[in-house]
């Protein structure tokens, strides 16, 4: 029993970019960089905008800023350490490293995935119930819902980093992957994986639905007050948030719900690259435009920020 929990391999074979021919790699490179990079940027002025600007300090752009900061996170768990790897023409990761990696990625994900749940709640409130918006929004009711979040979302992190832990992997080392994950470390694992797998169809659905159903309601009782107002342009508008808002909601629970719950046995690499690609960081890199960019208030205090950035340079 003692032999079974002991795990025989150290480290891991990170084999994201490598699987692909060298001219390709480099091209792969080169947009995984510039994403990033573009990631950083954006999230970082979104956070130095709201930090500075008076006018935004409201319960919204609180949340708000705190999805650039877990966005700017999310990433760098996973795509320095493979940019590093390609500079090095190094693959590993060591097995305490790639649970260590593990665990960050899944906790950030989970507060990204949680804070689009209380931004579709602060939505909701805003626009249902606006007479009672700043007895409801207050400062203290918002930190204590992040608070809350970054707790469960580290507690159900710590869970399935201790599960995966206790697997033995022998042989194979290959992760077929850019960065450590729960689905190919279940492949890998040469012991029985079935109380993993079912941990992560019943948790691990929870921690998924439950918030995303908070945002379909959110949206549902949103949009059937927008239809009594009797304003055309004002309607638009707010569909028009609503549909950005969920356009990223529909991005990053979709292709997540693909990784993670089906079977283990279900999945192909190149489909959970494709899908890891996407939440984490096409959607972060996006965040920035599709919440703040169309924001006059926000496209104002940007402008402010990047002016006396400038300006000070000068």
């Amino acid at each position: 029993m003692t032999q079974a929990n002991q795990s025989s391999v150290s480290e891991f074979l990170l084999l994201g970019l490598s699987r692909q021919p060298q001219q390709q790699q480099q091209l792969l490179f080169g947009l995984f960089l510039s994403m990033y990079l573009a990631t950083v940027l954006g999230n970082l002025l979104i956070i130095l905008a709201t930090s500075t600007d008076s006018r935004l300090h409201t319960p919204m752009y609180f949340f708000l800023s705190n999805l650039s900061f877990v966005d700017i996170c999310f990433s760098s768990t996973t795509i320095p350490k493979m940019l590093t790897n390609h500079i090095l023409g190094s693959q590993t990761i060591s097995f305490s490293g790639c649970l260590t990696q593990m665990y960050f990625f899944m906790t950030f994900g989970d507060v990204d995935n949680f804070l689009l749940a209380v931004m579709a709640y602060d939505r909701f409130v805003a626009v249902c119930h606006p007479l009672h918006y700043t007895t409801k929004m207050t400062h203290q009711f918002c930190a204590l819902l992040v608070a809350g979040l970054w707790v469960i979302a580290n507690m159900h992190s710590l869970l399935h980093t201790l599960m995966t832990a206790r697997l033995s992997f022998c042989a194979d080392n290959r992760i077929p992957h850019f960065f450590c994950d729960v689905p190919p470390l279940l492949k890998l694992s040469c012991s029985d994986s079935h109380l993993n797998e079912l941990l992560i169809l019943t948790e691990g659905s929870l921690i998924m639905i439950i918030p995303l159903a908070s945002i379909l309601v959110s949206y549902i009782c949103i949009t059937c007050a927008v239809l009594r107002v009797p304003s055309t342009k004002g309607k638009w508008k707010a569909f028009s948030t609503c549909g950005s808002h969920l356009a990223v909601v529909s991005l990053f629970y979709g292709t997540i719900i693909a990784v993670y719950f089906n079977p283990s046995s279900s999945h192909s690499a190149e489909k959970d690259i494709a899908a890891a690609v996407m939440y984490t960081v096409v959607t972060p890199m996006l965040n920035p435009f599709i919440y703040s960019l169309r924001n006059k208030d926000m496209k104002g205090a940007l402008t402010k920020v990047i002016s006396m950035k400038f300006f000070s340079v000068q």
